[in-house]
């Protein structure tokens, strides 16, 4: 069984499925599959420094994250064009590390914070949405990140409205409580998911 992970940026996502680890699930986080396909040498970096010239990259040939979230979010024409190049490798190195998992974990998480946007969700068998109110995201991501509140909004534009990602939602973790409280829910949708697959 594959479970979608989501939520919308701050909502501990990340923090959440460490808690499923911990319990020996394994997972592959969809943010990191993204950094792969576009590290020196894979074809979507290439693709991106052609489009965008030298000012999407560092000078070590790298991405330029922050240059390439500026250009994306003020341009939605030059987010799709992006979302083009990225997300079918993206989808294909996903389901990659998920088959190799699959061999070693009773089930696996697939965390994404685009699984219905990018249409991940058909990958998956279960979703959770991990929840927390919007002025919360936006506190948490503006204190981690260091970036704007327009940034931020821009981001929080380019995902689901939260009503919708719940809406989507088979199963649902407030992470708006402590640390003690997202614990407890992780490990009862843990017996959960193993139960149903006795």
């Amino acid at each position: 069984m594959i479970v979608g992970l989501t939520g919308g940026i701050g909502s501990g996502k990340s923090t959440v499925a460490r808690a499923f680890g911990s319990l020996g699930i394994g997972w592959v986080d969809a943010d990191d599959v993204a950094r792969e396909v576009v590290a020196p040498g894979e074809p979507a970096l290439t693709a991106i420094a052609q489009r965008f010239g030298n000012k999407a990259l560092n000078s070590d040939g790298t991405l330029n994250r922050a240059a390439l979230r500026s250009i994306v979010f003020d341009d939605p024409t030059e987010r799709q064009w992006l979302e083009s190049v990225t997300h079918p490798q993206v989808r294909e190195r996903i389901l990659l590390h998920l088959e190799r998992l699959q061999r070693q974990s009773p089930y696996v998480l697939l965390v994404s914070p685009l699984l219905f946007e990018s249409g991940q969700d058909a990958l998956v068998n279960r979703t959770i949405v991990v929840d927390v109110p919007v002025d919360l995201q936006l506190k948490r991501t503006l204190q981690r990140d260091g970036v704007s509140k327009a940034q931020v909004h821009a981001i929080l534009a380019a995902q689901l409205p939260r009503e919708e990602r719940l809406a989507k939602a088979d199963d649902i973790i407030d992470n708006s409580g402590d640390h003690a409280s997202m614990l407890h829910q992780v490990t009862q949708l843990n017996q959960h998911y193993q139960s149903g697959l006795l």
